[in-house]
């Protein structure tokens, strides 16, 4: 290789060339991967649930599954810019940086190599100059010498002719002498450079090269590696993406979803009752004797001969239109009493009619005659009414998961109110006890801010439990009263039973007087007994209160009240003065000391 300099300038060149070509080849590759990273997350954003407001948020199984998904897939997402980071940091930048070092590397090995043959060509030129110029005097000395003879031997020649032939040929013999030494001295050293040149300048140089070349090669290597190493490190977590994205699909539970479903849209109403069997044989048939047993006309219960079983068959229910029996005149007799075949009267509904007027004027509304109907309603209830403080619009069962909802936020927040009163308390005692703190009083406006608001919470979640207290009774009221249907239906086996349907309000319904199965101390619990209470303890007032909502009980700072209810974990403890006055007042406001035996307090 000692004479293959230009061979080598050309392969040095390839190899930064090729250099160049894979590093430009992970630049690319770098754009894919963040090209793929960012149309996957926008492919993410696309489908995520846009969260404006916490109704919209999933609740079913599949839902939260694939937005699951989605959450692994913006990870995946992440992991790809992560591996386009680590090329672009580890390979492709250390590729440019090296190709530029390697450049000027090679360009000064290559200056070097070049000097060095300028060098050994100068010296060629200087003993080829030599020579020539040796070669040069040598002729003339020669043509001297032979004109030296001529003269010499030339009888006619003159002695001075001789003698000048033979000084011209002394002085081209000693030019050619010095010449020759020179020429000697070139020649020595040009072969000496040239020595020098190829066997200690030109090895030394291409050996540098090599090297260059070779740590090239090495880091070409080390390069395939990183780009590997950069795919490889992200796999561990690319196959937790992976692993989430299958126990997301594992998460999903079809019963659930049905569950969250039958939730959803349960209304708590009840089915329509069963339609009573109207007998219009009684106009036809007469009784023949006196052992045939005939069914009289009732005053009270007069058919419109209209009303034909022929019209009722012809209109479809449940998802058509329900026909409309036509009720008999609500009158004492046709209300508790029934005919027999001999004329007799029976009682039907073993109730009192108080009763009974109480629950008409309760539930007397108009009827919805089907679901159809009933379907309008909650619709134009559930859709187009106005949501009301206490959410009468909804169906009992949603209007109570919004009560239980409401309930669970305002405890959250009083929760969050009596910390930061502990909080605030706790403050004011070190300021009480190291003054150089801070002022105590400066804290009272936001302690009383505190407890106003505290007040404020306690009163809306005595309000919303009243109002769930109101809708989980009728919930119960209706079960049982459907309960004692079907019971009387059983019992009765083919008389009239007691016939059930909706308003258009989804917390009012109308029904007929309930059978004796129903509860008996309905009535008695719309009108309890006003005896007060006993005395459970007593207690000391630590905080005055206005007590000016409904309900609540005023009370100044040391005043002694006695305690008549305990605190049920609303925050208010029912209290009672010594004239007799009750009411509610804040159990944070109070010191309780409750007796023994509170029964006997």
């Amino acid at each position: 290789l000692k004479d293959q300099f230009d061979n080598l300038d050309k392969h040095t060149q390839w190899g930064i060339d090729f250099l160049e070509k894979y590093a430009k080849f992970v630049k690319e590759r770098i754009e894919i991967e963040q090209n793929y990273a960012k149309q996957l997350r926008n492919l993410v954003k696309k489908y995520c649930p846009k969260r404006s407001a916490k109704d919209e948020e999933p609740r079913f199984t599949s839902c939260i599954a694939f937005f699951n998904i989605l959450n692994e897939l913006n990870d995946y997402a992440g992991q790809r810019e992560v591996v386009a980071e680590e090329m672009g940091h580890r390979v492709y930048g250390e590729l440019m940086r090296y190709s530029h070092d390697l450049k000027t590397e090679r360009k000064m090995h290559l200056q070097e190599g070049r000097k060095a043959q300028q060098y050994l060509d100068m010296c060629w030129k200087q003993m080829d100059n030599s020579k020539k110029k040796f070669e040069r005097e040598c002729r003339e000395a020669e043509k001297a010498q032979q004109s030296y003879e001529r003269l010499d031997n030339d009888t006619n020649a003159t002695k001075a002719d001789v003698e000048k032939a033979k000084q011209q040929l002394n002085l081209r013999t000693h030019m050619a002498d010095e010449n020759k030494n020179e020429y000697a001295a070139q020649l020595q050293n040009f072969n000496g450079e040239q020595h020098k040149h190829y066997y200690i300048v030109i090895p030394q140089i291409y050996k540098q090269l090599q090297e260059m070349d070779e740590r090239r090669t090495i880091k070409l290597s080390e390069c395939y590696k990183g780009f590997a190493d950069s795919e490889r490190k992200v796999i561990p977590i690319i196959s937790k993406c992976l692993e989430g994205m299958i126990l997301a699909a594992k998460s999903v539970d079809e019963h659930r979803d049905s569950q969250l479903v039958i939730d959803c849209f349960k209304s708590g109403f009840e089915p329509p009752g069963d339609f009573p069997f109207e007998d219009y044989s009684q106009n036809i048939y007469r009784t023949i004797s006196d052992g045939t047993i005939s069914t009289p006309k009732q005053e009270g219960m007069r058919i419109d001969s209209k009303t034909t079983v022929g019209k009722a068959k012809g209109k479809l229910w449940l998802f058509g239109k329900k026909p409309k029996p036509q009720s008999p005149p609500l009158t004492p007799t046709s209300l508790y009493t029934s005919s027999t075949p001999n004329g007799s009267q029976y009682p039907i509904f073993s109730i009192e009619p108080v009763h009974y007027c109480m629950s008409d004027i309760k539930t007397g509304k108009p009827r919805i005659p089907s679901f159809r109907s009933l379907k309008r309603g909650v619709n134009y209830f559930c859709l187009q009414g106005p949501a009301l403080e206490d959410f009468s619009h909804l169906p009992p069962e949603q209007r109570r998961k919004k009560l239980q909802q409401r309930i669970d936020e305002l405890n959250r927040e009083l929760q969050k109110e009596t910390d930061q009163k502990d909080a605030l308390i706790k403050m004011k005692d070190v300021y009480e006890k190291n003054p150089q703190m801070g002022d105590p009083s400066s804290l009272q406006p936001k302690l009383t801010e505190t407890m106003s608001n505290m007040d404020r919470l306690r009163m809306e979640i005595h309000k919303n439990e009243a109002w769930l207290s109101e809708v989980e009774g009728k919930v119960a009221a209706r079960s049982d009263r459907r309960h004692s249907s079907d019971i009387n239906h059983l019992v009765t086996q083919g008389r009239e039973s007691p016939e059930g349907s909706y308003t258009d309000d989804a917390n009012q319904e109308v029904r007929g007087p309930p059978q004796q199965h129903a509860h008996p101390n309905e009535f008695d619990d719309e009108f309890e007994d006003d005896d007060p209470l006993p005395a459970i303890g007593h207690c000391k007032a630590i905080y005055p209160f206005d007590g000016h909502n409904e309900g609540t009980l005023a009370m100044k700072e040391g005043e002694i009240l006695y305690i008549i209810e305990e605190d049920k974990g609303d925050g208010w403890t029912r209290a009672r003065r010594h004239n007799g006055e009750e009411g509610y007042v804040p159990t944070s406001y109070i010191d309780v000391t409750l007796e023994k035996n509170s029964k006997g307090a």
